[in-house]
C-alpha cells in the first residue's frame, strides 16, 4: 500500500470512519495501532514481531531511566545505572541498525583489507538474502531519541499502548518525519476534532504531495533513471541536466511524502513537524542544514553534535564537530562509500562556512553576503555544492560517481544518446526538458516567494475547491507504475 493509491484512500476513508466514531481515547490509539500494523503488514509482514518486540523492549529500558522522586536519594551507583543502561539502549539499537543495513559493507572493507574472500561472500550473501526493515533508521533514530530524553529527565511513557501508538504510527513509520515522543503524546491526550480550516489543510497536504510525488517527482525520475544507467553514452549537458533533475526528483518526492504524512494526521486531529522549509533558496550551507530534512537536522545538532561540544569548544575542535556529525549523517543514508563521501562534502562545506563567517566577522565585512551581488554569489555557491554533492547520493558506487565528476566538462554524448533517452523515451527534445524543469523551479519560487517573502496563503475553501482537481491531474498525467519513495531506502 502506498500513500498515492485507491487503496490507501479506503483504508484512510474507513480508519477515520471509526477513528472518529468511538468517543474513547484508548479505543482511538488501538485503532491507529491496529491501522498502522494493517498498513506495514501490506509492505513488509514478516517484520511485524520485529517491529512490536523492540517497541515493548525500548519502552521498558526508558522505565529504568526514570530520573529518582524529589524524597528518593540518588547516589553514584544509581547515576552510573542509568548511564549504563542509556549507552545500552543506544548500543542495542545502533546495532540493530547495523545489523541489517551495514553488515554487508563491513565484511566487504574488512575480507579486502585482510585478503580473505569467504568474508566478502559472506557479506554478498547477507547483501542479496536479507532485506532490511522498512523505515529501520527513522525507527531506531526516534528509540535513541526517547531514550536520552527520558534520560535527561523527561517523563518516560506508562502506557505501552501509547507508546506503540506513537512509535508505530503509520504515516511516519516508514520515512518521517522524526517525531518526538512528547509530542506526540501530548496530542494523543488532547484530540479534538479538527475544524473545517484544519480539515482543508489535511486535504490540501494529501493534494499537493500528491502532486510533487506522483505528477512531478515520478516525471523528472524516468529523466534521471534514463540518463544515470547510461552513463557512458551521456555528454557533460546530459550529465548536469540529470544531476539537476535528481535535486528536484529528490526533494519533491521526499517533501511530497512528508505532506503526505502530515495531511494524513491532521485529519486525526494531529500535526507532525515540518520537514522542508525551501531548502533550495538558501545562501548558506548552514541554513541549507536548517531547512532540509529539518527532523534529522535538529536530531543529530540536539543527540550528536551538543553532546559533542557543539561551538562551545573552540574553532577547532568545533569544525571537527562539523566534519564528525556530517560523515556520520552520510553513513545514516546508506552503506556506501558514496554516502559517506556526500556526508565529507558537506561537513567540508560547513566547516569553510563557519571559517569564512569567523574570518568575515573579524574583518568587520559581513555586509558583503547582505548585498544584492553578495545574496546571489552566496546562493549560487551553496546550490551548486549541494547539487553536486547529489551526484555521489544518486550514484553511491564511487566507479560510477567519479566517473560522471570527471566527464562534467567537455565530453560529447553518444550520437543516439539525445534521440533515444529524450525523443524516444520521453517524447522530448533536450531543449523542451530544461524549460519544464526551469518552469518546476520557476514555480518552485514563486510559491517559496508568496509563501515566505508575502506570507500569503490559500483560503481553506480554495483549498477544498483545488484538491479534487490536483488529484483528478494526478490520475491523468502520473506515470504508470510510480517510482518507491526514495527515502524508503533509508
Amino acid at each position: 500500500m502506498t500513500f498515492i493509491s485507491v487503496i490507501y484512500a479506503l483504508f484512510l476513508l474507513i480508519l477515520l470512519g471509526l477513528y472518529w466514531l468511538i468517543p474513547w481515547r484508548p479505543w482511538r490509539l488501538f485503532i491507529v495501532l491496529m491501522a498502522s500494523l494493517i498498513f506495514y503488514c501490506t509492505l513488509q509482514i514478516q517484520y511485524i514481531p520485529l517491529l512490536l518486540l523492540w517497541t515493548i523492549f525500548n519502552f521498558g529500558l526508558a522505565l529504568t531511566l526514570v530520573e529518582p522522586q524529589e524524597w528518593e536519594i540518588p547516589n553514584i551507583s544509581w547515576n552510573e545505572r542509568r548511564a549504563f543502561l542509556l549507552t545500552l539502549g543506544i548500543v542495542l539499537n545502533i546495532l540493530i541498525l547495523v545489523g541489517f543495513k551495514y553488515l554487508p559493507f563491513i565484511f566487504k572493507i574488512l575480507g579486502t583489507a585482510w585478503n580473505i574472500p569467504v568474508i566478502i561472500s559472506t557479506g554478498d550473501w547477507i547483501d542479496q538474502y536479507v532485506i532490511a526493515p522498512l523505515g529501520l533508521s527513522f525507527f531506531c533514530f526516534e528509540l535513541i531519541a526517547y531514550l536520552v530524553d527520558v534520560y535527561r529527565g523527561a517523563p518516560a511513557a506508562t502506557s505501552l499502548l501509547e507508546f506503540s501508538a506513537y512509535k508505530l504510527f503509520f504515516a511516519k513509520l516508514i520515512s518521517g518525519p522524526i517525531t518526538r515522543y512528547h509530542h506526540l503524546n501530548t496530542q494523543f491526550k488532547t484530540l479534538k476534532f479538527p475544524v473545517p480550516e484544519q480539515i482543508a489543510d489535511g486535504l490540501w497536504l494529501l493534494a499537493r504531495g500528491a502532486i510533487k510525488k506522483g505528477l512531478l517527482a515520478d516525471n523528472i525520475g524516468i529523466l534521471v533513471d534514463l540518463s544515470f544507467s547510461n552513463l557512458q553514452r551521456a555528454g557533460s549537458g546530459d550529465l548536469w541536466l540529470a544531476t539537476f533533475a535528481y535535486g528536484l526528483q529528490l526533494y519533491l518526492d521526499f517533501s511530497g511524502y512528508v505532506d503526505l504524512a502530515r495531511g494524513t494526521a491532521l485529519l486525526l486531529g494531529l500535526s507532525l513537524p515540518i520537514n522542508f522549509d525551501a531548502p533550495y533558496f538558501t545562501t548558506s550551507i548552514a541554513d541549507f542544514w536548517r531547512r532540509w530534512h529539518i527532523t534529522l537536522g535538529d536530531w543529530l545538532r540536539n543527540y550528536l553534535y551538543f553532546p559533542l561540544g557543539g561551538s562551545r569548544v573552540g574553532l577547532f575542535r568545533t569544525c571537527l564537530n562539523l566534519m564528525i556529525v556530517m560523515l556520520i549523517a552520510g553513513i545514516w543514508h546508506g552503506a556506501a562509500w558514496g554516502f559517506v563521501v556526500w556526508g565529507g562534502l558537506h561537513g567540508l562545506a560547513l566547516v569553510i562556512h563557519r571559517l569564512t563567517d569567523a574570518l568575515f566577522t573579524q574583518l568587520s565585512i559581513t555586509w558583503i553576503w547582505k548585498s544584492l551581488p553578495g545574496v546571489l554569489i552566496a546562493w549560487l555557491i551553496t546550490q551548486l555544492m549541494v547539487f553536486t554533492a547529489w551526484i555521489f547520493f544518486r550514484l553511491p558506487n564511487l566507479q560510477d560517481s567519479w566517473w560522471v565528476m570527471n566527464h562534467l566538462w567537455g565530453h560529447p554524448s553518444d550520437v543516439q544518446f539525445a534521440h533515444k533517452v529524450y525523443v524516444e523515451a520521453l517524447g522530448l527534445e533536450r531543449h523542451n526538458l530544461v524549460i519544464l524543469l526551469a518552469a518546476v523551479f520557476g514555480l518552485m519560487t514563486l510559491t517559496t516567494f508568496l509563501n515566505r517573502g508575502l506570507k500569503l496563503e490559500l483560503n481553506w475553501t480554495v483549498k477544498l475547491v483545488l484538491v479534487p482537481i490536483s488529484f483528478f491531474t494526478v490520475w491523468l498525467l502520473a506515470p504508470e507504475g510510480s517510482l518507491p519513495y526514495i527515502y524508503f531506502d533509508f
